[in-house]
């Protein structure tokens, strides 16, 4: 495994493409200030353009929480027009994992508060340990989630069931957060559990993966026809691509594929 650290993010490199970003601000509990979301955005930059990474795993080096939001001390000594100034970095920052074109698990094991349950959100799919706490509690401070939680948990969960949680602001526990779908897996170490998805998604087929993820995500909100247009242009992408010709000898030879991937 190999380390990479840019200022309150650190990037772990793992076996056969698996990629761990830690939020590593433990004395502010990950609360994401100015410059962490630089170090988001950037690393994000790193990730987009390595076609080496196959999943990305996102996770705290702080043992009782994921990332408790916004920092409101640094907020609160902004002006309007700073706090206008900053929301385009901050925009772009949250983008960083959902943006990425492979998939993404988030690793819940403490408080995921604010924009640190919308950082879970930007991820494809979260892993919830048994003492995860989410809550988007926005509206009881004056303002209402602005890092995707009102589109993010909408889309995961249904419009009613995200309106219960961003009206009322409550708190989530963990059992809860998976009973409605905010969390797709309930475990008892959120890491190691998010960590042997992501090996297990990296051992497929990086092409094919890429293009179901895109065909998943571009086709979401379109009519039902254009979704299958577009499902249809990654199947091309896919099945004339040698991960589809290795893929067909290996099954027939009975032995692991050996991935050309995209080189």
């Amino acid at each position: 495994m190999t380390t990479a650290t840019t200022s309150l993010i650190r990037l772990e490199r793992h076996p056969n493409g698996v990629a761990e970003v830690v939020l590593d601000r433990p004395e502010a509990m990950n609360a994401v200030s100015t410059a962490m979301a630089t170090a988001l955005r950037e690393v994000g930059e790193t990730l987009r353009a390595d076609v080496s990474v196959r999943a990305v795993v996102l996770t705290s080096s702080h043992p009782r929480a994921f990332c408790v939001g916004a920092d409101l001390k640094e907020r609160n000594g902004l002006s309007d027009d700073e706090l206008r100034a900053q929301r385009p970095g901050n925009r772009v920052a949250y983008r960083a994992l959902l943006d990425l074109p492979v998939p993404t698990v988030a690793a819940v094991g403490g408080f995921a508060m604010g924009g640190g349950c919308e950082l879970a959100l930007t991820c494809d799919l979260i892993v919830a340990g048994e003492g995860a706490v989410f809550a988007l509690p926005e509206v009881s401070v004056g303002v209402i989630p602005g890092a995707g939680g009102t589109q993010l948990l909408a889309r995961r969960v249904g419009w009613s069931r995200a309106a219960d949680v961003v009206f009322t602001a409550r708190r989530l526990d963990a059992a809860e957060a998976y009973r409605i779908g905010l969390a797709d897996r309930l475990v008892t170490d959120a890491r190691e559990a998010a960590l042997e998805l992501a090996a297990t998604i990296a051992g497929h087929s990086p092409v094919g993966v890429r293009n179901a993820k895109a065909a998943m995500r571009v086709g979401l909100d379109l009519p039902l026809d254009e979704g299958l247009d577009v499902e249809d242009a990654r199947w091309h992408d896919t099945a004339f691509s040698a991960d589809r010709a290795e893929g067909v000898r290996a099954f027939a030879e009975k032995r692991p594929p050996q991935w050309p991937g995209l080189g």
